[in-house]
């Protein structure tokens, strides 16, 4: 299978947001997304000024994975992959850039927030990964998992 990775692109946006609605756990729809506050004119600005950074995955050109960091707090703020695509590695490697950048950027600790389910495919993915959590929960119920340098 022929997968290409790069850095996301404003004119990804777009389909950043049909990702994420497809995602077999967790999936946010665009209106969902918007109560957050998240909408593709937000995304679009932070990654124009540099707080926002991701990296997009494509099998020939349809995006089928991404993730995005936060470069201002050191937080993992999605990963998505398609359910037709997970199990290739994908979300890893688009891991691994964000993880990289952020390091970079100066970071020792990363953060993100996950379902505590451990019946869920993040609570085994991230643990496997080295994310631990550390005791804290936010407004949603969801645990932050952080990875030390």
């Amino acid at each position: 299978m022929d997968l290409t990775f790069r850095e996301t692109r404003p004119s990804d946006v777009e389909d950043l947001f049909l990702v994420r609605g497809r995602t077999r756990e967790n999936p946010f729809s665009k209106e969902q997304l918007a109560e957050l506050g998240i909408t593709p004119e937000a995304i679009a600005g932070h990654l124009a000024d540099g707080r926002i950074r991701g990296w997009v995955c494509f099998h020939d050109s349809n995006l089928v994975g991404f993730c995005n960091g936060d470069g201002e707090t050191g937080e993992i703020l999605v990963l998505a992959v398609l359910p037709e695509y997970e199990g290739r590695g994908i979300g890893s490697r688009l891991l691994a850039h964000v993880v990289e950048w952020l390091r970079a950027a100066g970071f020792n600790t990363l953060w993100l927030s996950a379902s505590p389910d451990a019946g869920t495919r993040a609570h085994g993915f991230y643990r496997s990964l080295g994310w631990c959590p550390n005791g804290e929960i936010d407004d949603h119920g969801d645990e932050i998992l952080v990875l030390p340098r």
